[in-house]
């Protein structure tokens, strides 16, 4: 696949609209430049690294659009059926791992695959490899799935690159020098959000919302997030949020992507990793996005966190009352995820459920599960 990807992004003028002033995150840092410093970098190394990312994130999605379907089919499970790992996910990961280190042997680096329990993201720089952000989708056929790269800074993201090779949709941003989707086909960027002045936003009642259901299938997570999911839907009448309809996308990565670019009003997730939102987070940011806590009260999430509940560029009265508004469905309930992580055991290649003896024995107290659905 011919892709023209221009090595840094296009210049564009700044929303000059005072209706809709871009959002910035809660959080304060020290300036930019000093973060830098810190770490002997400078902007121009930041460009170099991002065209790096978007090198490597296009090979990996050449082998992610050459995958032979005999091993898809093939496919393992993480937790249980609903957490999938293909062979392109391992060998995806190598790749950028390698080229990674070749360039950068001095910065560590966090892959999904290779990830080992007890592991904590720390200051130094740091490179955020999924190989495949929507792995189960990509094992069905369906086009939406992508790589996820990242590289952070003080445990923060500065470079995002995520690439679904499917649609050709390539989304990179660098802190401060803002967001953008590349088509791929054609080189045509864009700079995110796609509507520079956006619509209102002034309740739930007004927005598409990301869910997505997990692979944690029991118990008080489970139980909550299928409740803040109905109430999203359920009529304003019989005490819901009556939002216009929720989207399960089965990747974190584009769901952030998607709310970057304004297709999404916001997405909702207690229970991904990491490597699934980095990438996404700094083009969310970069596009006047917020990341909230999916928890309530939490203004200042961490990538380690696992509980993010990202908003689209609005105003900033906005972006908070629709926070708010999700926080007030739920209460007094909280999120509360396991550190843990259980083995690889293979999924059966037929259309047969997995044996319930074989979930006995490796997955104690472990139900069989339906794959994810989609709406």
């Amino acid at each position: 696949m011919e892709s023209k990807i221009p090595s840094r992004p296009i210049s564009s003028k700044p929303n000059s609209s005072s209706q809709s002033t871009p959002a910035t995150t809660p959080p304060s840092t020290p300036d930019f430049d000093v973060i830098l410093a810190n770490h002997f970098l400078t902007k121009d190394d930041l460009r170099k690294i991002h065209v790096l990312l978007i090198d490597i994130a296009m090979d990996a999605g050449k082998m992610m659009m050459a995958a032979e379907h005999a091993l898809l089919t093939a496919a393992q499970f993480k937790n249980n059926s609903a957490d999938v790992v293909t062979e392109y996910d391992h060998k995806i990961e190598t790749m950028v791992e390698k080229r990674i280190r070749a360039a950068y042997p001095s910065f560590a680096f966090l892959g999904e695959e290779t990830f080992k329990h007890g592991t904590k993201l720390g200051d130094i720089p740091t490179f955020i490899c999924d190989p495949i952000d929507g792995t189960l989708n990509f094992s069905k056929g369906v086009p939406n799935c992508a790589v996820s790269l990242a590289l952070t800074l003080d445990k923060r993201s500065v470079i995002g690159v995520v690439y679904n090779p499917f649609r050709g949709d390539l989304y990179h941003a660098i802190k401060d020098q803002g967001a953008y989707l590349t088509k791929t086909s054609t080189g045509l960027q864009v700079k995110l959000p796609v509507q520079p002045v956006p619509p209102p936003m002034p309740s739930l009642q007004s927005c598409l919302v990301a869910v997505e259901w997990g692979n944690q299938r029991s118990g008080s997570n489970w139980s909550l997030r299928t409740s803040v999911h109905n109430a999203l839907l359920t009529s304003k009448a019989e005490g819901g949020a009556m939002c216009k309809s929720v989207r399960s996308n089965g990747s974190a990565a584009l769901n952030f992507c998607y709310v970057a670019h304004g297709m999404l009003d916001a997405f909702w997730e207690g229970g991904v990793w990491s490597w699934d939102v980095c990438a996404g987070w700094i083009i969310l940011e970069e596009a006047g996005g917020i990341v909230a806590s999916a928890n309530p009260g939490d203004w200042n999430p961490t990538l380690e966190g696992r509980l993010y509940f990202a908003v689209r560029h609005a105003k900033r009265e906005e972006q908070r009352g629709v926070v708010e508004e999700l926080w007030g469905i739920m209460g007094e309930r909280r999120c509360l995820l396991p550190t843990w992580r259980l083995s690889i055991f293979p999924l059966r290649t037929s259309t047969a459920l997995i044996p319930a003896q074989l979930l006995t024995t490796s997955l104690p107290q472990m139900p069989s599960y339906c794959q994810n659905f989609r709406s």
